[in-house]
C-alpha cells in the first residue's frame, strides 16, 4: 500500500476487475437509479440503449470499491474532498467485465498541515473489449510514511 512518498507523478495502477450481471444491475438501481433502462430488461429494448444497462452510479460505486480493495491503504489514506470531471463514456451491460487503471497525474504537500499531502489521479473503467466506460479524475488526501520528511 502507499503512503505519500511512494506515489510516482506518471505511474500508472491497475486496480482489479470486477463482472456485471443482470441481477445486479437491477438491484443497485432499483434502489439508487429506477429508471427503466437499469430496471426492466423489456422496457430497455425499446430505449436509444436497445436494452438493459448498469447505472452510471453502478460503475463509480464498483471503482470505487476496486480503488479500496486494491489502491487504498488505510492507514495512510485520509479521505478525499472530491473528484472532477466524472464521464460515463460507454453503457456498460450484463456480461461485462471491467477493470480499473488509475494514474497519478500531480501531487502536493500540504503547505498548512506537515505529514500530508495531496494527489490527484485520472481513475478509468475500461470493459473487456478494451473501450474506455468510464473515467473521473479523483484528489486523494493522505498521510506522510516519515512525516518528519515534510
Amino acid at each position: 500500500m502507499q503512503y505519500y512518498e511512494d506515489i510516482e507523478i506518471g505511474a500508472a495502477r491497475d486496480i482489479g476487475s470486477r463482472t456485471f450481471t443482470e441481477a445486479e444491475i437491477i438491484a443497485f438501481a432499483r434502489q439508487f437509479d429506477p429508471q427503466p433502462f437499469h430496471v426492466d430488461p423489456e422496457a430497455a429494448r425499446k430505449t436509444a440503449f436497445g436494452g438493459l444497462i448498469a447505472s452510471g452510479w453502478h460503475t463509480a460505486a464498483v471503482v470505487m470499491r476496486l480503488l479500496v480493495d486494491s489502491a487504498i491503504d488505510l492507514d495512510a489514506s485520509l479521505g478525499s474532498p472530491g473528484f472532477d470531471d466524472l464521464a460515463w463514456l460507454k453503457p456498460v451491460r450484463p456480461g461485462d467485465t471491467i477493470r480499473g487503471r488509475m494514474t497519478c497525474i500531480d501531487k502536493t504537500p500540504s503547505r498548512s498541515r506537515p505529514g500530508i499531502g495531496s494527489a490527484r489521479f485520472m481513475v478509468e473503467a475500461i470493459n473487456q473489449k478494451d473501450e474506455l466506460v468510464m473515467r473521473f479524475t479523483s484528489i486523494g488526501i493522505m498521510r506522510f510514511r516519515n512525516p518528519a520528511q515534510t
